[in-house]
């Protein structure tokens, strides 16, 4: 639950890094997308928010293997409420009682399952999985580059949800990962479910903020990556809660993500829908 918190805190505080860098960069010179890129990670505050998101990655890896996925999905959503914090400090965005209500449901949602999540499933894990988490990435490409050619908010949402569910296969993949062994990894289909699944994700996720809404589209990647990997957790690879913990999990659960909700706004370089006056940091 440690290394999950931490995932949160180090994706959370890495979004408002990298929107500081990229409204200096924009200010610097043309905005095109890959002179604004150079810019950007000739700055500190980019390459200390790519550090601490790889930081995070090797964090939430070492949860996955650890505590059951429902717990790591909601930990994850738990990096807006990270951003809302952070933002409202580095960035000067005014947070509404409502946001800050929600910050306290993230917080409470995720206290709740702390105190109700078992252990990690041990039961066998059926090699069919293995085949169709990889069935799924691809189905998840498919079906995001159909998405995408919806109109307006109907567009963002297919784009964002689609980016949830390849993350949601990059979890439930780290799980099906028993070796590390170079021969093993190139004959477990997981393995390129986990290749396949982040790599989608990343190019929806990045399709969905450049053409539609940021709220949208990071409410659609939270339920996303929260459902589909949670259920699977608990129907093939035996995650269980406490012995009579199971309705504080599930409304944790509930709690947690719908918080993680109300900030959807927050899912993306802050400032897109209201604007702010950057903090001067030193």
């Amino acid at each position: 639950m440690v290394c999950a918190l931490g995932a949160a805190v180090c994706f959370g505080t890495a979004t408002v890094l990298q929107a500081l860098a990229a409204r200096a960069a924009a200010t610097t010179g043309p905005v095109g997308d890959v002179a604004l890129l150079l810019r950007a990670l000739r700055q500190w505050r980019y390459l200390a928010g790519l550090a601490l998101d790889g930081l995070g990655f090797l964090l939430q890896i070492a949860a996955l293997r650890s505590i059951p996925l429902y717990t790591v999905g909601a930990a994850l959503a738990a990096s807006l409420a990270v951003t809302a914090v952070v933002a409202a400090r580095l960035l000067r965005v005014r947070l509404s009682g409502v946001e800050w209500g929600a910050v306290g449901a993230v917080c409470t949602g995720l206290a709740m399952l702390g105190l109700a999540s078992g252990t990690e499933g041990d039961v066998g894990v059926p090699v069919a999985l293995r085949y169709a988490m990889f069935g799924t990435a691809v189905a998840v490409l498919v079906l995001g580059l159909a998405g995408g050619r919806l109109p307006g908010r109907a567009r963002a949402l297919a784009l964002g949800l689609g980016a949830g569910f390849g993350f949601g296969v990059v979890e439930v993949a780290v799980r099906l990962i028993d070796s590390l062994a170079p021969s093993d990894l190139l004959t477990n289909p997981a393995t390129y479910a986990l290749l396949l699944g982040g790599g989608t994700a990343f190019l929806l996720l990045t399709s969905a903020l450049q053409q539609g809404s940021v709220t949208t589209a990071t409410a659609g990647m939270v339920i996303g990556e929260t459902i589909g990997p949670a259920a699977v957790g608990v129907v093939w690879l035996g995650d269980r809660t406490r012995e009579g913990f199971t309705w504080l999990a599930v409304l944790g659960f509930l709690v947690g993500v719908a918080g993680a909700l109300a900030l959807a706004r927050f899912g993306e370089a802050p400032g897109h829908e209201r604007e702010f006056t950057p903090a001067r940091i030193s």
